[in-house]
């Protein structure tokens, strides 16, 4: 299996290198050059295999230069030694009738971006082997909150590589950001941003294209590589969670071979609800793919109208990883879209850089309907869910989960379609406590309340256990104090680095 540039490089690499680089080199993100296809009885087999025989078998497809014993050593690390706290790694939960939840939250840092970052430095290590790569890897991360906590969990002390975490410093919850600022690891970095997460990830962008920066950093035996979804190493992971949880649902009879499901995903950069495409085009059974937001609804907009602006109000809501303007992903979709027009894609991508805007329209637009249904969910309506399904089920979920339920919820009354339907919870609710109390307690209760207090109060009022990666945290010292306007992320990197002297 070869991978291609989204943007036209003339260029084929193979997906240790792909996973090495990152992006591509026109600055591009790389998707395989051919599709793959499992058939119903392929399918059909994962149901007797466990979490980690799964991955191995779906990685094998796309990651074909690695060896099976090399995948499997890889998966092995990642989802073995208790790193999660529930063996079965992405577990699916029946909610009601037709509603499950397919739990992501299970790793170190509580979110579902452990998943693919547990096993994509075990990827690079190899990838790095494999390409005989000399220089060391510099790990450079833009974070709405989850994927920077999780990547330097990942790449902490990890042989070869350092990693750099650029988080917006108003944009996390105070739990996010101290999972990050007492990180550990005589590799890893972390740095605040005065800005937004898109001025944050288009500043990292801004960094990867500096044709200078590269060449000095080179001269220093240092190279890029990204652990955002943007990274093919990063989203072919999450693939496999999607086929999981079907194989799931069959094992236990809650579905028949071959029936149909839904996929619903809360979701702002695209990545997560792109490797559920990924999994319908590679032959899982989806019908629909439903794509939830908040009030940053870009994406809403563009699945209804075909119009994709970030010319918009940018809002801070109590889903901070959705807070996002710009996704990234939606490149590689729209690559798909255009029967791979990477011309067309390159318009649509300058159009938005310099116009902050772009629209397609005709069969790229049917063929997004066809496949995806978009809604958004307000605070209110988020903190409204949170609520109603503790109450109703027992059940605790965090804003983003919630706004993954309220959308489906909207999906069933709009369309009447009672498939059965998987929604991803992609955060344990204990790391957004504040506002999962408020909305259980009412705020008038938690007034006054530190985030961390309420870890406590949660876990004694539901019954749950605080998770292991947020009990004592409020306690940890402050390993991490830089801070940075966009302007000067460049010159963090370099100060890091130590290239600026």
């Amino acid at each position: 299996m070869y991978y291609v540039s989204t943007r036209g490089w003339s260029g084929r690499v193979t997906s240790a290198e792909a996973i090495k680089r990152g992006l591509a080199p026109d600055g591009g993100l790389f998707v395989p050059e051919t599709q793959v296809r499992l058939g119903q009885e392929d399918i059909t087999s994962l149901s007797e295999m466990d979490y980690r025989e799964r991955a191995v078998f779906i990685l094998k497809h796309y990651l074909d230069d690695y060896t099976p014993e090399e995948l499997a050593a890889c998966v092995k690390g990642a989802y073995g030694s208790g790193r999660f706290d529930d063996g079965r790694i992405a577990p699916v939960v029946k909610l009601s009738e037709n509603a499950y939840m397919l739990e992501l939250w299970h790793g170190p840092t509580c979110a579902f971006k452990d998943v693919a970052l547990q096993i994509l430095p075990r990827l690079i290590v190899k990838a790095n082997r494999k390409t005989n790569e000399s220089c060391g890897t510099v790990i450079l991360v833009a974070t709405s909150g989850d994927t920077g906590k999780a990547a330097l969990e990942g790449f902490r002390d990890v042989e070869g590589t350092r990693i750099i975490v650029f988080f917006p410093e108003e944009g996390v919850s105070r739990v996010q950001k101290m999972q990050m600022v007492t990180q550990e690891g005589s590799n890893v970095h972390v740095v605040a941003v005065k800005g937004n997460f898109d001025d944050t990830q288009n500043g990292v962008k801004t960094i990867f294209s500096d044709e200078e920066l590269a060449r000095t950093m080179l001269g220093s035996g240092y190279k890029f590589s990204s652990a955002n979804s943007i990274n093919w190493g990063r989203l072919v992971p999450q693939i496999v969670y999607y086929f999981s949880a079907y194989a799931d649902m069959l094992a236990a009879g809650e579905i028949s071979e071959g029936e149909k499901i839904n996929v619903t995903v809360p979701t702002g950069n695209f990545g997560n609800i792109l490797a559920a495409w990924y999994a319908r085009d590679m032959g899982l059974p989806i019908n629909k793919l439903i794509c939830a937001s908040n009030d940053n609804n870009v994406l809403t907009e563009f699945i209804n109208t075909g119009v994709y602006s970030r010319e918009r109000e940018f809002k801070k809501t109590i889903s901070p990883s959705m807070d996002i303007l710009i996704s990234s992903n939606l490149e590689r979709l729209l690559f798909e879209l255009t029967g791979r027009d990477a011309e067309q894609v390159c318009d649509w991508m300058n159009k938005l850089r310099n116009e902050g805007r772009y629209a397609i329209f005709g069969e790229e637009k049917r063929k997004l309907t066809e496949m995806f249904w978009a809604e958004y969910s307000t605070e209110q309506e988020t903190m409204e869910t949170i609520r109603e399904v503790y109450r109703d089920y027992g059940y605790l979920v965090d804003p983003h989960t919630a706004v993954g339920i309220d959308v489906y919820e909207k999906y069933v009354i709009a369309t009447g379609d009672m498939t059965k339907t998987i929604i991803a919870a992609t955060a344990s609710p204990f790391k957004f406590n504040m506002s999962v109390a408020g909305a259980i307690f009412g705020e008038d209760e938690i007034a006054g309340c530190d985030e961390f207090e309420l870890l406590d109060v949660l876990s004694r009022h539901c019954g749950l256990a605080v998770p292991a990666g947020l009990a004592g945290l409020s306690q940890k010292p402050v390993l991490h104090e830089r801070v940075c306007s966009r302007e000067g992320m460049k010159d963090q990197v370099m100060q890091i680095l130590g290239l600026d002297r």
